[in-house]
């Protein structure tokens, strides 16, 4: 019988955070490390995930791709229930996902959720799944009080916010049921490294609230229009070569390749050797 697939959810309630380039750069790691991955997108009406997925796809046939030069993950769509009763509509889901899980439970090493930049029982569903919970915040106080409420002119974290606790509720199901702790990653996505850090202390204060709530700390992804300008062909900055001629590319390049590869040594997925990626 094949082990069952290391859950990894994408999440937080705040869009524009980079979940969905976080989550199809975690892809492309871990397919091109030679891992099968499934992919499941619960945003139900943007669908980045997805789009990202589907643009890669035509970008493959265009271009004549093998499954080994462009791999694929194994996709399944979750749709949200209409039915105004919320009972009924919630039931509506959780087999729709319970569905979508199974049939990629055992045919994967890894399945990757994305969740949507909202609370919804979809989103709860999928945190509640999770092996390992990645939250990609932007470098700004706007983003932390995703996490803690904060007062400022104490300087104090006055306690964990409404997602939080929801990933402690998860926590808890998870110790209920004698399944592994959840490993919860906060990742620190758009940050400037020009910023002088003495003036912009986000990262002394998330390194105050993991040890309080129970989150590790990872390198993310820094502001780089290279992120956004492979969006369109579907691709990852692992699917191309290293630019030739103009060093400024070259630089952008060679740094968002050593941001993937800090983030996901910093993950400790089992099985998983970033050294491996092709």
């Amino acid at each position: 019988m094949a082990s069952p697939a290391h859950v990894i959810v994408l999440g937080n309630e705040k869009g524009g955070s980079g979940k969905s380039t976080t989550a199809m750069h975690i892809f492309a790691a871990l397919a091109r490390s030679g891992h099968k991955v499934g992919a499941i997108d619960l945003d139900t009406r943007q669908k980045s995930f997805f789009r990202y997925l589907e643009n890669r796809s035509i970008h493959k046939q265009k271009h004549s791709y093998t499954d080994q030069e462009l791999p694929m993950p194994l996709m399944r769509e979750v749709q949200a229930s209409d039915n105004v009763d919320r009972d009924v509509a919630e039931q509506e889901e959780l087999e729709r996902f319970t569905a979508a899980v199974q049939e990629i439970y055992g045919s994967c090493d890894f399945l990757i959720i994305d969740c949507p930049g909202t609370d919804s029982y979809l989103s709860r569903l999928g945190h509640a799944a999770a092996d390992t919970v990645i939250t990609p915040m932007n470098d700004s106080y706007i983003d932390f009080d995703l996490l803690a409420k904060y007062d400022p002119y104490n300087e104090e974290i006055i306690g964990p916010s409404i997602y939080a606790d929801m990933v402690w509720e998860c926590r808890k199901l998870r110790a209920e049921s004698e399944l592994p702790p959840l490993d919860w990653i906060v990742m620190r996505n758009r940050y400037n490294p020009n910023i002088d850090r003495a003036k912009f202390s986000v990262s002394e204060q998330l390194t105050k609230l993991s040890q309080r709530i129970g989150f590790r700390v990872a390198p993310g992804f820094a502001e780089r229009m290279i992120y956004r300008d492979l969006f369109l062909a579907g691709l990852t900055v692992l699917d191309i070569e290293t630019p030739d001629g103009d060093p400024s590319a070259r630089e952008a390049y060679l740094a968002a390749r050593r941001e993937i590869g800090d983030l996901v040594s910093q993950l400790r997925l089992p099985g998983f050797e970033s050294d491996n990626i092709a």
